[in-house]
């Protein structure tokens, strides 16, 4: 992770793709939620996750922006971002796949179906595919326990799926 204020860019690296956010931008950004959600330390999430939404992730430059804004220490404000799963301080790719990884999805063959999105992405959790379309990751409960497995891709829920289902969903995602 490198900040190069000198020149006004914040560069993040992740594997081989770069994701280059002007600092006018997060600027803009961090500016338009605060304008949103307030500038309280109550209104750290909210401010958070529109950062995130509107940028895809929460870069180093926005970190000092809202630390400004809300005269709380960066250090907080990673440690908020880096606890809520929601949050990302790395850019993800276009698309982020989300598989359930709780008791009742493993029982009904979660982890075979694990093992087909691993085999056909070549991804282990957390990790964000070379050209930047996927970011595969874990997590608890999705909430939809009725319909396991389940995973989900952005914000679309697919549940019951099999294995050989995994690559029909992925083709839907340009």
């Amino acid at each position: 992770m490198t900040a190069m204020s000198a020149v006004g860019i914040v560069e993040v690296q992740t594997d081989q793709r770069s994701a280059t956010v002007s600092e006018s931008r997060v600027r803009e950004v961090v500016e338009a939620a605060v304008a949103k959600c307030g500038a309280t330390r109550e209104d750290l999430v909210p401010i958070l996750t529109e950062i995130n939404h509107a940028l895809g992730y929460i870069p180093p430059e926005a970190f000092k922006e809202v630390s400004h804004v809300l005269h709380t220490p960066i250090g907080q404000l990673f440690s908020v971002a880096s606890f809520y799963q929601m949050l990302s301080t790395k850019p993800r790719g276009r698309h982020l796949i989300q598989f359930c990884e709780s008791a009742p999805c493993h029982v009904v063959g979660g982890r075979e179906v694990w093992t087909a999105l691993q085999d056909t992405l070549k991804l282990e959790s957390g990790e964000t595919s070379a050209d930047g379309k996927w970011t595969l990751r874990t997590t608890s409960c999705l909430g939809v326990c009725a319909v396991g497995p389940v995973i989900t891709v952005d914000e679309d829920i697919y549940g019951n799926i099999t294995p050989q289902q995994v690559n029909g969903i992925l083709e839907r995602y340009e």
